[in-house]
């Protein structure tokens, strides 16, 4: 069955930075555009950033354009958001996300907290 699941979520000091794993297992991890959606307290989840299957490609929400990078390594099956210049509205817990065939599959979501 199809398994994401999120780690390295913790504590970052504003203007620190942080990355985030997804580790992928139960479909063809290489074939599948992936995405990282962040839910901050008391508000609806929202997109972050997705990457291609080859890694070729990669989008951005405008609030994290130029900040953060998602990358993967298809041979640990695994994707990662880095998070740098990170500021206190993005505390969230953060979710990676795959659609196969039409059903879509969220890990359990890792926990990032900015504060001083």
């Amino acid at each position: 069955q199809v398994q994401l699941v999120e780690s390295g979520g913790g504590l970052v000091q504003p203007g620190g930075s942080l990355t985030i794993s997804c580790a992928a297992s139960g479909f063809a991890f290489s074939s599948a555009m992936m995405r990282w959606y962040r839910q901050p307290p008391g508000m609806e989840r929202e997109y972050v950033a997705a990457i291609s299957a080859t890694g070729r490609i990669e989008n951005y929400a405008d609030s994290v354009k130029g900040r953060f990078t998602i990358s993967r390594d298809n041979t640990k099956s695994t994707v990662y958001l880095r998070m740098d210049s990170l500021k206190p509205e993005d505390t969230a817990v953060y979710y990676c996300k795959v659609s196969v065939m039409t059903t879509d599959y969220w890990g359990q979501g890792t926990q990032v907290t900015v504060s001083s």
